[in-house]
């Protein structure tokens, strides 16, 4: 059989296909269909793989694919030479009984070769293994790929016979397996592999598509099958259509790249139209009306050049009708009761305020372990006034306690009942309803940031209070009684909390003391010093890959954290000084002597005090490097003092010379006790001073 190569075309198609979970399948679906050939010797690592999804269709389009595998030398290994072989160097009857069972005969024996593993001598056979045909590797491929395919949630039904079930994620009603132009006799699912497939649903022109070559699919499709088969170039399609309906209106779509994909999932042929809707609907506030066009009916809405909401919105549709007019106004039909409801929650909700529903908060289960979500507000409400009470006035205080004990009023409003990804938006409205003060509205709503990596801070003090007080609660709460993430499971975002935290300790440059606020938390759950270990190591661990993330090494970041620093907010100073320093010519050497004193006093008994005896000092070395330590270090405590930390360590650079003099001629474990303590003692001195921004010693390699 010749090893004729070609372009391979394999597609699926299936009823409409859960749109969230699109892209992804059509990834895995080609990919998968693309490593197992290659493993299989019927394509290469350079082959060119495109992936083809769209609602109703799985497909990828793989270059370079041959029609039957190379064959192979293969060394099969039979048994130890000892096994095998008498001592005449006869075969044994187990050797024998080997070679059979592979359909061969004694004569084999002579062409047997012996090979050492490392532990005894082995007889061995070269055989050729014929390599596979593309339907046998494709038939592979295809189960391998459809059984690792990441699918949401998977259906069974009956296949055509009536009789036999599969199990899938949508009903598949055909397959396609094209090598060039010629078929591949694979099947799977009950189906037989051809080269017909279905167009779109209502579009199409021709009810059966025959596809003439691999390579002809995407084409034909498009021009005999009105369907944009790649997903990429039907959400660019998407894309470039809305931005032309928007830029017509002069106004600009909500850019949503997540809800582009969905929609892209939705259709096979995309047609752009704009709707519109009664002004009055303005009047509820944006966010819920964006939301439940977005959520609910997929629409992008369109702003202003001010980022206003008009009354106009963009239509995805997957038809094409020569008159829109009835497409336009079914979706216009449809939207006006979501927008209404959203007027009616808008409307009921203010009738009560949220001071009268924080009662209903005790209804809400937060967790079994501690409590309802009112319990919870209480907690956060004595950890807000404690944060303000160190970071301002009276006035303050007043705000943070009462933006904490409003913030989670809206939990309990028909609209975030309805939308809850509203929460603390809808709060700030309400509260902006009753004429309360910005500073508190603002709090309700930024309570809940930084909610991911990138995002803003809160935009006030009080915000930063309760926002504080909101994750320190969650957190300190959560690890006290033992609710951990572990390994990729964290159910309750505790790392998304801690990261919040850090976040506004160091951005927002506050004087509040690491320890000192889990200790606060604390107080409110039946935690001790272990539950402290345990968060503040989760936290620093987290910190730790957010600043490598950033760009600064392994080194460099322990070399900061391992000090324990008192206010976070030092850190970034105290690393980029420590970045600056290890640039030096000195670094190593100092960071090495630093590694080296630290090694030797933890081998003391005890701990050793930081003073010498001027009087003790012997030799001229020792005596050089207490002179260059004290010029040295009232320089660097004056500089760090000041806050300058990188001019504090290059002040230190001074050093290396008598250091590194002071070991190659003084002998610190001296018979004398005295002589050996006072030389202890400048080396303590010496170790302080050089890690007060950081210890340096991490940066030894």
């Amino acid at each position: 059989m010749s090893t004729l190569s070609s372009n391979l075309l394999v597609e699926l198609f299936v009823e409409e296909l859960p749109p969230k979970a699109l892209k992804t399948l059509g990834l895995a679906f080609a990919n998968g269909l693309a490593e197992t050939l290659t493993a299989q010797g019927l394509s290469s690592d350079h082959a060119v793989v495109t992936n083809f999804a769209t609602p109703r269709r799985l497909a990828a389009h793989i270059s370079d694919v041959v029609s039957k595998a190379a064959d192979e030398q293969v060394a099969q290994k039979l048994m130890p030479v000892n096994v095998g072989l008498d001592a005449h160097g006869q075969a044994t009857p187990a050797l024998l009984k080997r070679l059979n069972s592979m359909g061969l005969d004694a004569s084999a024996v002579a062409s047997l070769r012996t090979e050492h593993d490392g532990k005894t001598d082995n007889l061995f056979l070269d055989i050729n293994k014929t390599g596979l045909t593309l339907t046998e590797g494709l038939q592979r491929a295809l189960d391998e790929a459809l059984s690792k395919l990441p699918i949401p949630k998977v259906m069974t039904y009956q296949i055509n016979d009536g009789w036999e079930t599969v199990n899938f994620v949508r009903p598949a009603h055909g397959l396609v397996a094209l090598h060039g132009d010629q078929i591949v006799p694979v099947s799977t699912l009950g189906l037989t592999a051809s080269n017909t497939t279905t167009g779109h649903r209502f579009e199409s022109p021709k009810s059966v598509i025959t596809l003439n070559h691999a390579d002809c699919y995407e084409e034909q499709l498009k021009t005999e099958g009105a369907v944009i088969a790649s997903f990429e170039a039907r959400k660019a399609n998407i894309a470039a259509q809305l931005k032309a309906a928007a830029d017509q209106q002069g106004l600009t779509a909500v850019d949503d790249d997540a809800l582009l994909d969905e929609v892209t999932a939705l259709v096979e042929l995309p047609n752009v139209l704009l709707g519109q809707y009664e002004t009055a609907f303005l009047a509820v506030p944006q966010e819920c009306l964006v939301l439940t066009m977005k959520a609910n009916q997929k629409y992008f809405p369109l702003l202003d050049k001010n980022g206003k909401l008009t009354n106009q919105f963009l239509i995805v549709a997957n038809i094409s009708p020569a008159d829109p007019s009835a497409v336009i106004g079914g979706n216009e039909r449809v939207v006006r009761p979501r927008l209404a409801d959203a007027k009616f929650f808008f409307d009921q909700d203010r009738k009560k305020t949220l001071d009268s529903r924080i009662a209903s908060l005790d209804k809400v289960v937060y967790h079994n372990k501690l409590g309802s979500q009112g319990e919870r507000n209480q907690r956060v409400v004595k950890l807000a006034g404690a944060i303000a009470t160190q970071l301002g006035d009276a006035t303050l205080v007043n705000q943070a306690q009462q933006a904490a004990r409003l913030s989670k009023a809206d939990l309990v409003t028909d609209m975030v009942g309805e939308f809850p990804e509203l929460q603390g938006i809808m709060g700030r409205y309400y509260a902006q309803h009753e004429g309360l003060d910005d500073a508190v509205a603002f709090a309700i709503e930024d309570h809940y940031k930084p909610r991911f990596a990138g995002d803003e801070l809160p935009r006030n003090q009080v915000g930063i209070c309760v926002a504080l007080a909101d994750k320190l609660e969650t957190l300190v709460g959560l690890f006290s009684i033992g609710e951990k993430p572990t390994g990729d499971k964290d159910p309750f975002a505790l790392r998304r909390q801690a990261l919040g935290i850090l976040r506004m300790l160091i951005d927002a440059k506050l004087a509040l003391p690491f320890d000192a606020l889990i200790q606060l938390a604390l107080q409110q759950f039946e935690g001790d010093n272990e539950v402290l270990a345990a968060i503040k190591a989760f936290c620093f661990d987290r910190l730790s890959v957010n600043l490598r993330d950033q760009g600064a090494s392994a080194q460099e970041v322990d070399a900061v954290l391992s000090l324990d620093p008192l206010l976070l907010r030092e850190i970034p100073q105290r690393l980029a000084a420590v970045q600056t320093f290890a640039t030096l010519a000195e670094a190593p050497a100092l960071a090495a002597a630093n590694k080296r004193v630290g090694n030797i006093l933890r081998k003391v008994e005890g701990e050793v005090a930081a003073k010498i005896d001027e009087n003790l000092l012997q030799e001229s070395t020792e005596k050089a490097l207490t002179a260059a330590l004290h010029k040295a270090k009232a320089k660097a405590d004056q500089l760090f003092e000041a806050g300058d930390y990188t001019a504090s360590l290059q002040a230190l650079a001074t050093l290396r010379a008598p250091i590194d003099a002071f070991f190659d001629n003084v002998m610190v474990n001296a018979d004398d006790p005295a002589l050996k303590a006072n030389r202890l003692g400048l080396l303590a001195m010496l170790y302080q001073a050089m890690n007060r921004v950081a210890d340096l010693s991490k940066l030894a390699s």
